[in-house]
């Protein structure tokens, strides 16, 4: 099957393709001549559930599945849900890998977590050293709950020939992220507090940790890029990273937000609270190698792409 008819003459169904993620993805999607995409929402097919899924798989017959749904957060809210990350995310991925197989899907593609690597995984994170300790404890109940789909999709490969692949983005922003400040990541929260402190007229703005520590990040038009080709043109049973290769302290990292925000105040950093994994930088070469992808968009024209969607959204001046 050529790419154009790959894309034309295939069903999809995309979980989470009403989320932040998944919105870039689907558009990628229609833009590819894709027109058979489900997306279900979960309040009408709650993933948590096996008869929910058998309905969904039913209705819609996919030949391949995008699954980006998720149950996510910040610091904080790992912290505060480390129980419902653990299950929510484990009882979706296994029911719906399980059904696919049962009803003859084509392809699955899962999204998993750089959460999954060890805390003190060597810098840049490689694929290949993925089990080489314990995930970082604030999310290690999410990061183990999405890696045991890397677990399943390998055995599945092997007893029943299933074709699963399984990806790691990096941290994810950009526009339409989610901005709640209860269980935003760190770009969004930022961002937002640098509006509100500045339209606010504060003159210290506070915040989590030391600095010191650093993250990696993948605008999330670039991810989903790099999911389509993924899709299109990966079939084997390693995972791979989806990542920029390029990695910031999050000093640097409140600096720039500040100065593209406007605000001029005092950064406070409060080191009673935690940094979170230590550093986060991908090795981004097995993607390359193996289905052409490469990040495309600067962070820096990133973030003012997100800044300014907010900041309009938000109806904060800039």
């Amino acid at each position: 099957m050529v790419a154009s008819q790959f894309w034309t003459e295939t069903r999809f169904v995309v979980t989470g393709g009403g989320g932040f993620l998944g919105q870039s993805l689907v558009e990628g999607l229609r833009a590819r001549g894709a027109t058979a995409v489900a997306v279900p929402r979960s309040r009408e097919y709650d993933l948590r559930r096996e008869e929910a899924i058998l309905r969904l798989l039913q209705e819609h017959r996919p030949e391949v599945i995008i699954h980006l749904a998720a149950v996510v957060g910040g610091i904080g809210a790992n912290r505060a849900n480390p129980g419902r990350y653990c299950y929510d995310n484990l009882i979706m991925g296994i029911q719906l890998m399980e059904q696919a197989r049962l009803l003859g899907v084509r392809k699955m593609v899962v999204a998993g977590t750089v959460c999954a690597y060890p805390k003190f995984a060597r810098v840049p994170f490689r694929e290949d050293e993925l089990w080489d300790g314990y995930p970082e404890e604030t999310n290690a109940p999410y990061g183990l709950a999405k890696k045991m789909l890397l677990v399943q999709a390998q055995a599945y490969r092997q007893q029943y020939g299933f074709n699963a692949i399984y990806l790691l983005p990096v941290n994810l922003y950009g526009p339409r992220d989610n901005f709640d400040p209860d269980s935003s990541h760190v770009i969004p929260a930022l961002i937002r507090k640098c509006l509100e402190a500045k339209q606010a007229g504060r003159p210290i703005l506070e915040v989590w940790g030391t600095g010191a520590a650093s993250r990696e990040f993948l605008y999330v038009d670039d991810c989903a890029e790099g999911l389509l080709l993924a899709t299109e043109r990966y079939d084997k049973p390693e995972p791979v990273n989806l990542g920029s290769g390029q990695e910031i302290s999050i000093k640097d990292l409140v600096l720039t937000i500040a100065r593209l925000t406007g605000f001029k105040g005092e950064i406070r950093w409060d080191a009673t609270k935690p940094d979170g994994q230590p550093r986060r930088c991908l090795d981004v070469s097995r993607a390359l190698a193996e289905f052409g992808f490469r990040a495309r968009t600067s962070f820096e024209e990133g973030l003012r792409r997100t800044i300014e969607w907010y900041a309009h959204t938000a109806g904060y001046p800039l």
